[in-house]
C-alpha cells in the first residue's frame, strides 16, 4: 500500500512539474519544443483556443486513441498523467491567465521551460508512464508499423521549431530549437543520474574482512575472484561489487582505513539488472 501511495505522489508531483514549466514558460514565450504542448502553441495561432485548451483536447483525442489502439497495454499510469496534465493546464489558465511571459528575459525563462517539463519527464519515464501526447503516437507505431520511432518524434519536434520561425519569429524559432536540444540531453541525463551506482573492482591481498564489510555492513554482496599479479607473480585477489554512492563512499573510507595499499577501481554504470537492483 505505501509503495502505491509513493508511486501516486510521484507520479502527481512530476505531472505538476511539467504543467507549471509548460504553462508559465513554455506557452507564455511561445517556445514550440516538445510533442503536444509545443504544437498546441502553433495550433493556437490559428484557432479561438488558447494553448492550454487546444493541449487539453489534443492529450484528450489522443488518450482516447490510445485506448482504442492499444487497449490495456496503454497503461493506466500515462492515462492518469494525461488527464492531470491537460487538467492543470486549464485549471491554471484559469487561475492565473498569462497575457505576457514573467520576465524579459527569454533565455532565463527558456531554462525553466527546459529543466521543469525535463525533471518531470525522466521521473515518468523511470516509473514506466509518460506523460502521453506523441508517446502515444510512438507506442501505435511501434506496434503496427516498422518505423523508426526515435526518428519520428525528433522530425515531428524539429518540424514544430521549424514552423515557429515562420509563424513567430527568427528569435522565438532558434529558442525552440535550442531547447529542443537541451531538452533531450537533459532528459537522458536525468534519468541515467538517477539509476547511478558505483561499480568496484578492488585488487587486494586480504578479500575476507573486505567482503564481510560489503555483506553485513552494507548488506550487498560481491563476487571474489582469485588472481596472481602480472609483474610481482603473487596472489591476488579481485573483488566485484556494485554500490548505490553513499554505499561507495563508506566502502572507499573502509578499505583506505583498513588496506592502503588495495588498488581500487570506481566506476559510473546506470544500467545494474539483477537481485537487489532492477529486473529486467
Amino acid at each position: 500500500m505505501a509503495k502505491k501511495v509513493t508511486s501516486f505522489l510521484l507520479l502527481t508531483f512530476s505531472t505538476i512539474l511539467m504543467a507549471v514549466g509548460v504553462y508559465f514558460f513554455k506557452f507564455p514565450n511561445n517556445f514550440t519544443f516538445g510533442g503536444v504542448t509545443g504544437f498546441a502553441v502553433i495550433i493556437a495561432e490559428f484557432v479561438p483556443l488558447s494553448a492550454s485548451d487546444v493541449s487539453f483536447w489534443l492529450n484528450m483525442i489522443l488518450l482516447v486513441i490510445g485506448f482504442l489502439f492499444l487497449g490495456k497495454k496503454f497503461g493506466a499510469k500515462t492515462a492518469y498523467t494525461t488527464i492531470l496534465l491537460s487538467v492543470l493546464l486549464s485549471v491554471f489558465e484559469r487561475i492565473w491567465p498569462m497575457s505576457r511571459p514573467f520576465t524579459t528575459q527569454p533565455m532565463l525563462e527558456l531554462c525553466f521551460a527546459i529543466a521543469l517539463p525535463a525533471v518531470g519527464s525522466a521521473i515518468l519515464f523511470n516509473m514506466g508512464a509518460s506523460s502521453g501526447g506523441t508517446d502515444v503516437i510512438a507506442m501505435i507505431l511501434k506496434k503496427y508499423t516498422s518505423v523508426n520511432i526515435g526518428m519520428a518524434l525528433l522530425l515531428t519536434d524539429i518540424i514544430a521549431a521549424a514552423a515557429t520561425c515562420f509563424i513567430f519569429d527568427i528569435e522565438t524559432g532558434l529558442y525552440a530549437f535550442l531547447g529542443l536540444t537541451v531538452k533531450s540531453f537533459m532528459v537522458d541525463g536525468i534519468i541515467e543520474n538517477i539509476h547511478l551506482c558505483k561499480y568496484f573492482t578492488v585488487i587486494c591481498d586480504e578479500p575476507e574482512p573486505i567482503c564481510h564489510f560489503i555483506i553485513h555492513e552494507l548488506n550487498r554482496s560481491a563476487t571474489k575472484v582469485e588472481a596472481t599479479g602480472a609483474f610481482s607473480g603473487h596472489e591476488k585477489h579481485i573483488i566485484n561489487t556494485v554500490l548505490s554512492r553513499p554505499e561507495a563512499v563508506r566502502l572507499r573510507n573502509y578499505i583506505h582505513e583498513t588496506q592502503p595499499s588495495a588498488f581500487v577501481l570506481i566506476s559510473n554504470t546506470s544500467e545494474i539488472v539483477g537481485k537487489g537492483f532492477h529486473s529486467i
